[in-house]
């Protein structure tokens, strides 16, 4: 090895950022084991024989250790050369997911490999995606303020995210919207954000309100409008047309739009949980996939919030300081579903309360707002545009989740970065950071 790779991990590095990304997978073994862990087993002996979630998220954890130290040894140059072709390899991973892939909890999106370990490659196409985008944006010749290059820059990102939504991993679809913060830092128009903004206000005034009235109260916004505006429009008569064909557009959306979304894209499931997130009930019997699904089963379940409920009673049994560890009744006792991996963070609710849920989430602040210095610090629109990359992306997972498990998001299956089980997962948010911290310690660097 030469004198420049010697280096390499003890030069230019971002040390702040490795101890909290440490911190935080450390957290994540030690709340699986919160939850799996029972006293009548040799804890030690547990944790070595690879047989528990626990044990298997340390083999996991370990794995990761060595890619990111091959990572840091690694030439940065290699990331903005393969960037592209790495794009390609994560789209026909998704694409091969279709024809041998397997189905875990209703999802077509894994692919077996050896040793009973299973690839999502949804979830590593988000560091793919990440470095594609960057690519894309810190070529000489692209002007990110023309409709053409949004457009591409949005087909790269939503790919994926379409790819997702036909293996019904919703969840990880959407997580491919929060590259618009990263574009939104490289010049993407404001109107846009307000335009998707607008529409999640519509959605969910759509949910809350009947029909007629919510049609009634967009007709008084939109007369209003034009009340305020009545001398401009007497000067532009085309201002009028636009107010009109928004109105239209937005009546057209409550009524056929988002129902049509909701009984033949989503499944019944998940319409149900978004449904119960603003306290109104769904009825299956107008989705089109339970529909198919009740003419060879007539005992279709109507699915409920069991879960969200679950997860506030253990959260909420935590109070103010916590249970203390290993003594949470309802974590513990597995009464809250899918415990180790989407609903991780109310094992750290009822073992350590409300100071302990606020001392992690500053964790997460605090390594929030680290990658944004290492964002902001770069030469490189490449480094830059990777960085906000991964800063959507934590940020996202982060949000949702959290809010997820307290009842404020519908339950989409995203997991909580570097605490949730899986390897994949895992995996994917360690070769984000790593990638980063080696693109940072080369910043001096221009790259494209």
């Amino acid at each position: 090895m030469n004198r420049r790779n010697q280096n390499i991990v003890t030069q230019g590095v971002d040390y702040v950022v490795i101890w909290l990304y440490a911190i935080l997978v450390a957290i994540g073994i030690l709340c699986i084991f919160m939850v799996e862990y029972r006293p009548e087993t040799d804890w030690l002996a547990s944790f070595l024989d690879g047989k528990t979630s626990y044990s298997k998220q340390l083999i996991f954890a370990g794995v990761c250790a060595i890619a990111a130290t091959f990572i840091l040894l690694t030439d940065s140059k290699l990331f903005t050369a393969f960037a592209n072709l790495f794009y390609l390899l994560g789209i026909l991973l998704m694409i091969a997911t279709f024809a041998i892939g397997k189905n875990i909890n209703g999802s077509k999106s894994w692919i077996p490999l050896a040793g009973g370990f299973n690839l999502q490659p949804a979830e590593l196409c988000k560091i793919f995606v990440s470095l594609a985008l960057a690519k894309y944006l810190s070529r000489q010749e692209i002007d990110f303020s023309k409709v053409r290059s949004q457009l591409v820059a949005g087909a790269i990102t939503m790919a994926p995210a379409v790819l997702s939504i036909l293996q019904h991993e919703l969840g990880l679809a959407l997580v491919y919207t929060s590259f618009v913060i990263a574009m939104y830092r490289e010049g993407l128009p404001a109107q846009i954000l307000i335009i998707g903004s607008s529409f999640g206000v519509l959605v969910v005034a759509t949910l809350i309100l009947e029909p007629n009235i919510l049609a009634v109260i967009l007709t008084i916004i939109a007369a209003a409008v034009i009340f305020v505006l009545r001398k401009q429009i007497k000067k532009k008569k085309r201002l009028l047309t636009i107010i009109i064909t928004i109105w239209l557009v937005c009546v057209g959306v409550q009524r056929f739009v988002v129902p049509y979304i909701f009984n033949n894209v989503l499944e019944c499931y998940q319409s149900t949980r978004i449904y119960s997130m603003v306290g109104k009930e769904y009825n299956c019997e107008d989705n089109k996939h339970a529909q198919d699904k009740s003419s060879s089963n007539k005992n279709v379940r109507k699915p409920d919030d069991y879960n969200v409920r679950q997860s506030k009673i253990a959260i909420g049994s935590g109070g103010f300081f916590g249970r203390g560890f290993l003594k949470g009744t309802q974590t513990r006792g597995k009464y809250v579903p899918e415990q180790r991996t989407d609903f991780i963070f109310t094992s750290l609710g009822e073992a350590f309360g409300f100071v302990g849920c606020l001392l992690f989430l500053l964790l997460y602040l605090f390594l929030l707002y680290r990658i944004v210095m290492i964002a902001e610090r770069q030469r490189s629109t490449f480094s830059r545009v990777y960085a906000y990359s991964v800063v959507s992306i934590f940020f996202f997972h982060i949000a949702v989740n959290v809010s997820m498990t307290i009842g404020l998001f519908p339950i989409v299956g995203i997991p909580l970065p570097l605490i949730s089980y899986g390897g994949s997962s895992l995996l994917t948010f360690t070769v984000l950071i790593f990638i980063l911290l080696r693109l940072d310690a080369d910043r001096q660097m221009v790259l494209r």
